[in-house]
């Protein structure tokens, strides 16, 4: 793990072990590390689907990346959407980086499940009332 993480960021706390995280991670290297979204308020109510990949080290922009970090953020981000496909049903893909929020890069893979109306699409797939959910024990 990087030993710069700055103390105060929130994703570099959560990678240290000082923030809970459901489910555990999924993978984690020296160089990424992989888990199911938690967004706030949703602790018993998880959209099904929803990963982020992190960078470990500390950096704010894709930008930033060196080429191995940029390699594994891509080859994890395909291999997460293969999975959803395959063994979840989802019938798209979106991966995105926003970064307003937590200024330490972490990309939002998350799919879409058959039948979610149009007004569920894009950004706001995960608000889909019918959209697979469940709490902590499902991530595991």
């Amino acid at each position: 793990m990087n030993e710069s993480m700055p103390v105060d960021c929130f994703i570099c706390r959560k990678q240290r072990g000082e923030i809970p995280v459901p489910g555990g991670a999924i993978y984690q290297d020296d160089l990424i590390y992989i888990f199911h979204a938690l967004l706030q308020g949703d602790e018993k109510d998880h959209y099904l689907g929803h990963l982020f990949v992190e960078t470990r080290r500390h950096v704010a922009e894709l930008a930033d990346l060196t080429a191995e970090e940029a390699q594994a953020t891509g080859l994890y981000t395909s291999r997460l959407s293969q999975a959803l496909m395959r063994t979840e049903g989802v019938e798209h893909i979106y991966a995105f980086v926003i970064g307003d929020g937590a200024p330490h890069l972490h990309v939002h893979v998350i799919g879409r499940y058959p039948g979610a109306p149009h007004e569920f699409w894009g950004p706001r797939v995960d608000e889909w009332p019918e959209a697979p959910r469940g709490d902590e024990v499902l991530l595991r």
